[in-house]
């Protein structure tokens, strides 16, 4: 799709948008950002006129990105041999010093630099800045299949958020800065800590008490047992999918993000597919957004 096709395709979209703008005026919308179309120039340039858009049309956009292939690239690069325990990659103290320089550094400021070349300023930062994500150490547990005995899984320096302070978010978007936020966090002892770009997006929300979250990947939304788009759910049918086993694999933990987040009082949140284009506009500014929206 050219440049001149895609912006008509922008307009026809918020032609009919008026219906929409008064909803989400001064509204918070947060977006992860993520997976392989980052390192695509034209859809990462895309992706930064969409979010200029939004702050320009009254909407207070957050960006929260990742860099999973950036990582892997740097990493490739440096020959920084990667350790799996129970498929996760743990992330020791070589690794970890990648993981920020590229997260905080290269991806963070190309993210903000799309936004800012589309007309609107946006500065990036991580979660270490101003005190923003509070983390401590990942602890999860698996049961091991030989002995059937539950241990630990060390991952090193994975971490979660324990708390997060929004201020230097609010003062952003008051002085109408987009912010770009890296999902890296900082423990009560001062330790850096790597955490997942979704579990962050979802924290930083629901800090926010965000109107919308909408996770960008790269699957339509959430599919029923067909294989259909589900356009709107429930948090107990989202459960109730995870249950019955047709809500598997890797769109349980996107899932999950989303509930966390409508727990701590995001309004709504969705997962679509951020390879579609204007596909944030398209969700936001029509009745049939293209993801699946998931509700209280």
């Amino acid at each position: 799709m050219t440049e001149t096709a895609e912006t008509l395709d922008a307009m026809h979209i918020l032609a009919g948008a008026l219906p929409f703008l008064k909803r989400y005026d001064d509204a918070t919308v947060v977006v992860k950002y993520g997976g392989h179309a980052m390192g695509q120039e034209e859809t990462a340039l895309r992706f930064g006129r969409d979010i200029a858009l939004l702050e320009q049309v009254g909407v207070n956009p957050v960006v929260v990105h990742g860099g999973g292939p950036q990582i892997n690239a740097m990493l490739k690069r440096l020959n920084v041999k990667s350790t799996f325990v129970q498929g996760l990659r743990v992330t020791d103290e070589e690794m970890l010093d990648v993981v920020e320089m590229v997260l905080a550094g290269p991806v963070n400021k190309q993210v903000a630099e799309a936004i800012t070349r589309a007309g609107v300023m946006a500065v990036g930062i991580s979660g270490k800045d101003g005190g923003l994500i509070r983390a401590r150490k990942l602890q999860r547990t698996y049961r091991d299949p030989e002995s059937n005995i539950e241990q630990v899984l060390d991952l090193g320096f994975v971490g979660e958020p324990e708390s997060v302070n929004p201020k230097v978010l609010q003062l952003m978007i008051g002085a109408d800065i987009v912010p770009v936020v890296a999902p890296v966090g900082i423990g009560a002892d001062g330790q850096t800590y790597n955490i997942n770009a979704d579990t962050a997006a979802g924290a930083i929300a629901g800090a926010l008490n965000a109107e919308r979250l909408l996770m960008l990947t790269d699957v339509a939304g959430v599919l029923d047992p067909e294989k259909r788009l589900i356009p709107e759910m429930s948090v107990a049918e989202v459960k109730a999918g995870i249950a019955a086993g047709w809500i598997a694999g890797g769109m349980i933990p996107k899932v999950e993000t989303c509930i966390y987040a409508i727990e701590r009082g995001v309004k709504g949140a969705v997962i679509l597919d951020g390879r579609v284009p204007h596909a944030i506009l398209a969700e936001l500014f029509t009745d049939a957004g293209p993801g699946t929206l998931i509700r209280p």
